[in-house]
């Protein structure tokens, strides 16, 4: 599994403590049996990336050229590797591999790190020794992150989890799904269009009051979306750089209550949010979702495309509701 996002603000960190005591604040979640590469000093575009470690060494060749191909792209020139693992010998490969492909076009390499959750080692130094002890929990940088209002998860999984259904909200929405269809069928252009000004003014409203949907609302949206993706494209609209973080929270709890058949389309609105917001490994977890409800899903796969490449928010531009097709004569 791979997680790729734009980097944060200039962040000051001493040593390699520091970084470890970054990451999970990064990622959302504390990684385990992974390589993460953050980038250091100046880049043209700052990213980190999470990739879980490789089984076999095909894998490992293929990972370092994708990190390395990652940084290229992206004029990141100085950056840290901490791998997350157990295994000496593979965090040895990794890096020793990693830091070959940088130095063919000036990449380096400056600080590497293999941790496992109590201690660290400096790789290619004294990764055979007693490594040095570490407790994030008490980690000045941690406890900031709290103060900020960061939600730090155990796990990948634990995040990928934290979008599962809601049941009691899934079956009060499921039972007005029904009606929300009988009302569209067969619907005409000129009702779509006045359906779809109601998406974006449902959407502006929940964004300003920050007041949870009710249910026949979501159920009307979710219906909406899943008839035409114009429709759905009224709500993407709405989306901005300054609004994104009230999109993320709208739309995960819309995911949270939407019916199996109907979380492709807010799960993609909440990954190009969370993308949005630099949460790269929510927007990842929110596509995968997305492309489990809906595998041929376009916006899913647009964001897929986006996040592999680490491709940073600022590369995107709002369009507003004005050349909407479905608005047009």
């Amino acid at each position: 599994m791979t997680d790729t996002q734009p980097g944060p603000a200039a962040v000051h960190a001493s040593g390699p403590t520091d970084l470890l005591a970054l990451v999970p604040g990064f990622l959302g979640f504390h990684p385990t049996d992974s390589v993460v590469l953050l980038t250091l000093g100046d880049a043209p575009t700052p990213f980190h990336a999470r990739v879980d470690l490789p089984a076999d060494p095909v894998a490992l060749e293929e990972l370092t050229d994708y990190l390395a191909r990652v940084a290229e792209r992206h004029g990141a020139r100085t950056l840290a590797a901490l791998v997350y693992t157990g295994d000496a010998d593979l965090a040895e490969d990794l890096v020793d591999d990693l830091a070959a492909r940088l130095e063919e076009w000036g990449g380096d390499v400056l600080c590497a790190v293999r941790a496992d959750g109590e201690r660290w080692w400096a790789l290619g130094r004294d990764g055979g020794g007693p490594g040095t002890p570490y407790d994030l929990s008490l980690h000045p940088l941690t406890v900031q992150a709290v103060v900020d209002g960061t939600v730090v998860l155990g796990s990948r999984r634990e995040l990928a989890d934290s979008l599962g259904a809601d049941p009691a909200g899934t079956a009060e929405v499921e039972a007005r799904v029904a009606a929300a269809s009988d009302r569209l069928a067969g619907v005409t252009r000129d009702r779509l269009v006045v359906e779809g000004r109601w998406v974006g003014r449902r959407v502006r409203r929940a964004l300003a009051d920050r007041l949870r949907l009710d249910a026949d609302d979501v159920a009307r949206l979710l219906v909406l979306m899943r008839t035409s993706v114009e429709v759905r494209d009224v709500a993407w609209a709405e989306m901005t750089h300054g609004n994104a973080g009230a999109h993320v929270d709208l739309w995960r709890d819309v995911v949270r209550r939407a019916p199996e058949g109907l979380r492709a389309d807010p799960a993609a609105l909440l990954a190009f949010a969370a993308w949005l917001t630099g949460h790269g490994a929510l927007a990842w977890c929110a596509v995968e979702l997305a492309q489990r409800s809906d595998p041929d899903h376009g916006l899913a796969a647009l964001l897929t495309t986006a996040l592999a490449a680490a491709v940073p928010p600022t590369a995107w531009q709002p369009f507003g509701t004005e050349g909407l097709s479905l608005f047009l004569p």
